[in-house]
């Protein structure tokens, strides 16, 4: 990096970050630097503006993380769902982008090119401080500077003496980005947890074999069956009639803590989907099969790891206090739902 910093002047690309009141310009030089490790140097800026989009989609479509009132980029992709009908929150980033350099809709395109309004220009702003617009253009074009691309008008042109650096580093480089924009965002959403996680799609998320069979097995094994709490219907454990649900949905949590799951009937863990729980409605029933659960667990397999997830709400493990897990959960839901998730209308 010392060579690198002595030759290319790493410093400005580090100012690009130090005043930042949006997100455009971390998605913009992840963008880069993702297609540049497949080998472009003339890059469209249709491909850079629909990679952007694909790389906050998760983050806004499916954890619902607030970007902040002067941040567009969140607006822009949430109207792109709307008018991309095909795509849904849990598209693969390769599908919306895919989709959208090739999508027939012109209303589409013109929200691509919004996002070209300002960053591309202001990005190279630290190696031009104090340019116009088109001053920054126009010098970037022969490399001034040193800088990072060369701007045209349907394309960036990536400056030679910067390929090997953007190849060699394109892991720290992104790493970099995502750790910035993690302490953005988390400013911005201090009561959202896991803000780090919630930037990049899993490729799978963990299963809950674990949390079932070496937990919620012992519960079934002792009760027989459970009751839906919002159908009524019995689950059976032999007959795999249900699904284990998180109570307050992973997209906002995101964590598989015992004290957040219990089995629900498949059909209604469908549509329940990343809902959220009604504290009024579901809340009484939901403590009391974690308050079974819990004393069943406690008796039979008192060394059972599963127990430790309920140390923040019972410290002593002696007993799950009614008031503390609602106290626990009635935050979550009220932070979820201030973010943009929806209450769930059982039928």
């Amino acid at each position: 990096m010392s060579q690198y910093s002595r030759s290319l002047g790493i410093e400005k690309l580090v100012a690009v970050f130090n005043s930042t009141t949006a997100t455009y310009k971390f998605y913009w030089l992840i963008s880069i630097v993702e297609l540049v490790e497949k080998g472009q140097m003339e890059i469209p800026l249709t491909h850079l503006y629909a990679r952007m989009i694909s790389n906050s989609w998760f983050t806004i479509n499916y954890f619902h993380v607030s970007f902040g009132k002067a941040d567009q980029l969140q607006e822009l992709v949430k109207q792109i769902l709307q008018l991309e009908p095909h795509l849904s929150m849990h598209s693969s980033k390769e599908e919306i982008t895919q989709a959208l350099e090739s999508s027939p809709n012109k209303s589409t395109h013109s929200l691509l090119k919004h996002l070209g309004r300002n960053v591309p220009h202001w990005f190279l702003s630290s190696w031009f401080p104090k340019q116009t617009q088109k001053e920054i253009i126009v010098r970037s074009q022969s490399f001034e500077q040193d800088c990072l691309y060369a701007l045209c008008q349907v394309r960036i042109s990536i400056n030679p003496i910067w390929l090997d650096f953007l190849k060699q580093n394109a892991k720290l480089i992104k790493d970099f980005c995502y750790w910035n924009l993690s302490l953005y965002l988390q400013a911005r959403n201090p009561n959202v947890p896991d803000i780090p996680n919630k930037l990049i799609k899993d490729a799978a998320r963990n299963g809950l074999s674990q949390q079932t069979n070496l937990y919620w097995k012992l519960v079934f094994q002792e009760l027989g069956s459970i009751d839906c709490i919002y159908t009524g219907k019995r689950l059976s454990f032999e007959n795999r009639n249900y699904s284990i649900d998180h109570f307050v949905p992973y997209s906002f949590v995101s964590h598989d803590l015992i004290w957040n799951l219990y089995p629900i009937d498949k059909s209604e863990n469908s549509r329940k989907s990343n809902y959220l729980p009604n504290i009024k409605t579901h809340f009484d029933a939901f403590y009391q099969l974690q308050n079974q659960a819990f004393e069943i667990v406690k008796v039979q397999s008192p060394q059972n790891r599963f127990l430790e997830d309920y140390l923040p709400i019972s410290p002593s493990l002696n007993s799950l206090p009614k008031d503390a897990l609602l106290n626990t959960l009635q935050p979550l839901i009220t932070i979820a739902n201030n973010n943009g998730f929806q209450f769930y209308q059982a039928v």
